[in-house]
């Protein structure tokens, strides 16, 4: 793929970061480590190197062959879980469901209670629209989807309400110490979450056999060689993941 470049989308950078991936991939699954902690990675220099995958989480998700992946986001005294990743605001309401919204609580619930030592949890829930609909003037969705996935989830037993309107809900998380949040779409989660915790935020992939934490960032080829960069995001990653082991 040629010769790698400082700070530039190129093919031989995303072969060099997917070799790296694979092999530390390898070494989680067959016990070797026992947590993955990855670094950013550019989504242009590995589709250029060849490779079809988003990032990250389906790369990881496809290589354990894990049936279902939750992309959680912590920091600021938050923990963001995302329905939807990186989609087209437009396919976002047709991606959501009832189903997958029982399915992604169920994810966060486990691994509360596995990586966290946390008993009686509390999750809640955001809407989808405005004032999560106010009643069915601004859509269905809360009522159709999100309420009755609420309350199946009740039915199991797990500490879950809502649907919330959107833009109250962070400071009632912070208020009343929620421990995580389901979102529906990734910025609805990530925008309160990157505002309170820029420099320390941390992405955590649930679902799969290990352990794996990422920093909040991308790779920031803006700014390469200045000396700029903050580490912060990734010292935030690798005590995540001791904490989580």
């Amino acid at each position: 793929h040629g010769k790698i470049k400082s700070g530039q989308i190129c093919a031989a950078n995303g072969e060099v970061a997917v070799q790296s991936l694979e092999l530390a991939c390898e070494a989680v699954r067959k016990g070797t480590c026992h947590a993955l902690v990855t670094a950013p990675l550019h989504k242009q220099a590995i589709k250029a190197a060849g490779y079809p995958f988003e990032g990250h989480t389906e790369f990881l998700q496809h290589k354990d062959k894990s049936k279902k992946v939750v992309m959680l986001l912590v920091g600021g005294g938050l923990k963001v879980a995302l329905l939807t990743r990186h989609v087209a605001y437009f396919n976002v309401p047709s991606l959501i469901n009832k189903k997958e919204i029982i399915a992604v609580t169920k994810i966060v619930d486990e691994a509360l209670k596995k990586y966290w030592k946390s008993k009686n949890h509390k999750i809640g829930v955001l809407g989808l629209n405005p004032h999560a609909s106010d009643g069915g003037l601004f859509g269905q969705e809360e009522k159709l989807i999100i309420e009755p996935a609420i309350k199946a989830l009740q039915k199991l037993k797990l500490n879950v309400s809502g649907p919330f309107a959107p833009d109250t809900a962070f400071h009632l998380a912070l208020k009343e110490n929620w421990d995580a949040e389901i979102c529906m779409y990734h910025d609805q989660g990530l925008i309160p979450l990157k505002t309170l915790a820029f420099d320390s935020g941390v992405n955590i992939t649930l679902g799969l056999s290990f352990i794996r934490t990422s920093p909040d960032h991308g790779t920031a080829f803006d700014i390469v060689g200045q000396g700029i960069a903050s580490e912060s995001s990734m010292v935030a990653a690798i005590e995540q993941a001791l904490l989580m082991i």
